[in-house]
């Protein structure tokens, strides 16, 4: 006998994801790009593991944590789909993600890098990550500031068990998704000097974009973005919308 309740959640998502996908598909052909070059990350924070499985079902592939503890449990619970730290990361949680998360979005520091490296040699494993950039400057915000991410990405990069992938980076909440175009430029602009200057890395990533304004981002060259509310609808948790 099939529930009913998630069924029920099974069509909403189902509707849900549709037209985020069709959002992207435009998007990425209006900037000249494949929509499956884009990666679609559920941002599935505080949503409780039926929800999540209710949502692989659908077809997403990726999903994205803020929150150690809380991600652990749910990658125990749930292996197999791709998961990504998504959220700020202290360097004394380092030996819990690696290995855990397939990309580790929120690399702000060159400590927090040597902790991740530290870890995956332990290990003997490579750990995909992107380096986040503060492009906003906003104080609230955690990531490099632009003019110092050349340096630092030519640390982070020399070091032989972290994969650079990319850049991430956290707009400001604005109603107008055209307020933020300029955020993700800048993002864009930057990865295009390092993949200049640091050819060692790919930098083939821009994790950029959430729900109200991924749209913008996939326009400004984003290959990631990060959309919860779109997909699981609003959350009784709204302290930090996605």
């Amino acid at each position: 006998m099939i529930d009913k309740h998630l069924q029920a959640q099974y069509e909403a998502l189902t509707t849900n994801l549709a037209t985020v996908r069709s959002t992207i598909a435009e998007a990425a052909l209006r900037s000249g790009r494949q929509p499956d070059a884009i990666t679609l990350v559920a941002v599935s924070k505080t949503r409780p593991l039926e929800a999540i499985q209710v949502a692989a079902q659908a077809g997403v592939r990726d999903f994205g944590e803020n929150r150690v503890q809380e991600a652990l449990q749910k990658i125990a619970a749930f292996p197999t789909p791709r998961w990504h730290l998504i959220g700020h990361l202290q360097s004394n949680k380092a030996n819990k993600v690696v290995g855990a998360f397939q990309f580790i979005h929120s690399v702000d520091s060159l400590h927090l890098a040597l902790a991740l490296q530290r870890q995956a040699e332990k290990l003997q494993i490579r750990q995909s990550i992107l380096l986040q950039v503060n492009i906003s400057g906003e104080t609230s915000k955690e990531g490099m500031q632009p003019d110092e991410v050349p340096g630092l990405a030519r640390q982070i990069v020399a070091l032989p068990n972290l994969e650079v992938q990319g850049l991430m980076t956290i707009a400001p909440r604005v109603e107008e998704p055209e307020t933020v175009r300029p955020i993700f430029r800048a993002l864009r602009i930057l990865r295009d000097q390092l993949q200049q200057e640091i050819p060692d890395s790919s930098w083939s990533q821009l994790s950029m974009g959430m729900t109200d304004d991924y749209c913008v981002a996939i326009e400004e060259g984003a290959t990631i973005v990060r959309v919860g509310r779109a997909i699981f609808g609003e959350r009784i948790d709204r302290g930090e919308l996605q």
